[in-house]
């Protein structure tokens, strides 16, 4: 006599006995591997027609390359003992860095002039030294708002009193940092009989000064002034009026226009909750003049 069983899904197995008589079992099955078979092949079609979700958003950048030339104190110039850079420029960056979202800033010591090429190549996101807006860098990359007002002013040694004034320099010797506006500023004398040795630093400079190499050095006045309370008033100081007023500002690709964007929302918003009033007077000793 024919006997059922169920499986444990609910499937029935139907058997027929061998008869007394010797007649014909008689035996249908329903298969469990069947069963299995056609339901890893019924998943495999439902995962094979399902669209591969994807995020349309780019993944999170997690650290952002900085370019510097750190002998520009008090913006930016090495830590005493370490091998980080310290200044107004470095605190200001890292903290544009950490508003933004990024994990780690990672700043590079490039040579002035090798900045905005480095920028340009796509070795570096930024660079941040001092920069100031011109014309002429704005037709080889971006720039971000205005984030420090400066201007060019110069220095002689301490028994100099032939110099009073830029148009003295005519037929003297300036010493200038190569690429800065600075370089450009003297480089209008050029033609009058004065001379313009180029530096790879401010410091350099500062120095060829002190060795009487040089009559002056033209360079940006916070520069100057932060040389002059640091021992540099042993030997030079500061004559006549600013030379120009200038802005900085952080250089920025112009392949990467969202990055320029998002710094600018950056420093909005530190400019709003007081982080940038509070890294000036750190750096300055008083809050920027509104």
């Amino acid at each position: 006599m024919g006997a059922k069983t169920r499986s444990a899904k609910g499937f029935y197995f139907y058997f027929v006995d061998e008869g007394l008589n010797g007649g014909y079992k008689m035996k249908k099955i329903t298969s469990l591997l069947w069963v299995l078979l056609i339901a890893v092949g019924l998943l495999a079609a439902g995962c094979g027609g399902e669209e591969k979700k994807t995020s349309s958003a780019p993944a999170a950048k997690e650290e952002l390359i900085v370019g510097t030339e750190p002998s520009f104190a008090p913006f930016e110039f090495p830590e005493k003992d370490s091998k980080e850079f310290t200044g107004f420029d470095m605190d200001l960056i890292r903290a544009i860095a950490k508003e933004m979202g990024y994990k780690k800033c990672t700043i590079k010591n490039m040579g002035f002039d090798a900045l905005i090429p480095a920028i340009n190549s796509g070795n570096l996101d930024v660079a941040i030294a001092g920069f100031t807006i011109t014309e002429e860098r704005k037709q080889q990359v971006l720039f971000s708002q205005p984030y420090y007002k400066s201007g060019l002013a110069l220095v002689v040694r301490k028994e100099n009193n032939a110099v009073k004034a830029f148009e003295d320099l005519k037929g003297k010797t300036i010493a200038v940092q190569l690429g800065t506006t600075g370089a450009l500023h003297a480089e209008k004398l050029k033609g009058q009989g004065t001379v313009v040795k180029t530096f790879n630093t401010s410091d350099l400079a500062c120095i060829e000064l002190k060795n009487k190499g040089a009559d002056a050095v033209i360079s940006d006045l916070p520069v100057l002034q932060y040389f002059l309370k640091n021992g540099g008033s042993e030997y030079a100081k500061l004559v006549g009026e600013p030379l120009t007023a200038e802005d900085y500002g952080i250089v920025i690709s112009k392949k990467n226009p969202e990055l320029a964007k998002n710094i600018d929302k950056a420093l909005d918003t530190l400019k709003k909750n007081g982080t940038y009033d509070k890294l000036y007077e750190k750096w300055f000793g008083s809050k920027p003049a509104k």
